[in-house]
């Protein structure tokens, strides 16, 4: 006669749980994987296009030195940020803005507000950089009086930020930009408006 094994109802429930843990994994991996193709493959075909920024407006009201390595600055700046997307949105944030000269900074940040650009939007970014007693090179008094008797001042104007893109309801993380301009104005009028193209990278 033949030995009859028969397991209880627990040996079956606990077969069933080992079974169901493994598939409970794999699906959940599946939706995963299927989520982050689907966020690259709306990535891949809208490819956002880096925001461009052009220099409007730059007057420089006070440039001196009080000493050698202490100078005093007042500056007023207009930016234009162009947003080339057609389907994707821009938050800006955490943005600072100063000028240089002579690859030396010549002021001291300034925030632009947090802001939002839609899809093929330009907005107008207005800003004051003012320098009190701001530390400098000794060597600045002797370039400022070179660049005097050629007629012509060089002034950089950088920006550093973090955006984020929008599309539809999906927002991304935070991407670091700069933004870098340079403007070539006459000495004695040292204010310069124009159309002049800054570089963006991300």
């Amino acid at each position: 006669m033949s030995k009859v094994s028969e397991k209880s109802p627990k040996h079956c429930g606990e077969k069933t749980e080992k079974t169901e843990a493994p598939n409970t994994r794999k699906h959940l991996l599946y939706i995963f994987l299927s989520l982050l193709l689907f966020i690259f493959l709306v990535w891949l075909i809208l490819h956002p296009s880096k925001p461009r920024f052009s220099l409007q407006q730059l007057q420089i009201n006070l440039l001196n030195l009080t000493q050698p390595s202490l100078l005093n600055t007042s500056i007023l700046l207009t930016l234009q940020s162009d947003n080339p997307n057609q389907r994707v949105g821009i938050y800006y944030d955490d943005f600072l803005i100063y000028a240089s000269y002579r690859n030396q900074k010549i002021t001291p940040d300034a925030s632009v507000s947090p802001f939002y650009q839609g899809q093929g939007e330009t907005n107008t970014l207005s800003t004051s950089l003012v320098g009190y007693q701001q530390p400098v090179s000794p060597s600045l008094g002797y370039q400022l009086e070179r660049d005097q008797g050629i007629g012509k001042l060089v002034v950089g104007v950088k920006g550093m930020g973090r955006l984020r893109w929008k599309v539809g309801s999906w927002i991304s993380g935070r991407y670091r930009f700069v933004v870098s301009c340079i403007t070539d104005m006459p000495f004695e009028d040292a204010s310069a408006q124009q159309g002049s193209q800054c570089s963006t990278t991300l």
